[in-house]
């Protein structure tokens, strides 16, 4: 990101204006199909559909490794804060790579950042951001990560 114009909104003064990220900003990929039902009547995805990207991303990442089990597992995933920046139109039905990276990693909480790329474009269509808060499926209160979790997540950390 670079500042563009002195703001009173922001802490330090400075706004800023997103910029896409290169690909080699993160650290894992996971292909997204898109679906006819994605696109909106300007004939592009609509917005909403983004953050259903960025969840199945995250959680297919997540399932494939063992660690999150949607049906039975003690521990969930609730995400408590999300938000996404577009510079790119993507249409159905085009093919694309979630790219995945953590920003920050707590306690119980984790700050994923995830960009969709269309087919072997080198700069992101749309990044954003999810944060989860890991927490017994029963009682919703948060629970620590376990060490096979750290260990997963620290290799996605930027």
């Amino acid at each position: 990101m670079s500042p563009v114009a002195p703001s009173a909104s922001t802490p330090t003064g400075a706004a800023f204006k997103p910029q896409p990220h290169a690909r080699s900003a993160y650290r894992a990929f996971v292909p997204i199909t898109t679906r006819w039902s994605d696109n909106d009547v300007y004939g592009h995805i609509n917005n909403v559909a983004y953050y259903s990207f960025f969840d199945t991303a995250v959680n297919s990442w997540l399932i494939e490794r063992g660690l999150l089990d949607i049906h039975q597992g003690a521990t969930i995933g609730l995400v408590v804060q999300t938000g996404c920046d577009y510079f790119a139109s993507l249409a159905y039905p085009q093919p694309l790579q979630a790219g995945l990276r953590v920003a920050h990693l707590g306690r119980t909480s984790v700050r994923y950042e995830i960009a969709l790329f269309a087919a072997d474009d080198a700069v992101a269509a749309a990044q954003g951001h999810f944060v989860h808060v890991m927490v017994d499926r029963h009682t919703r209160r948060p629970v620590p990560f376990t060490p096979d979790w750290i260990t997963a997540l620290e290799t996605l950390r930027i």
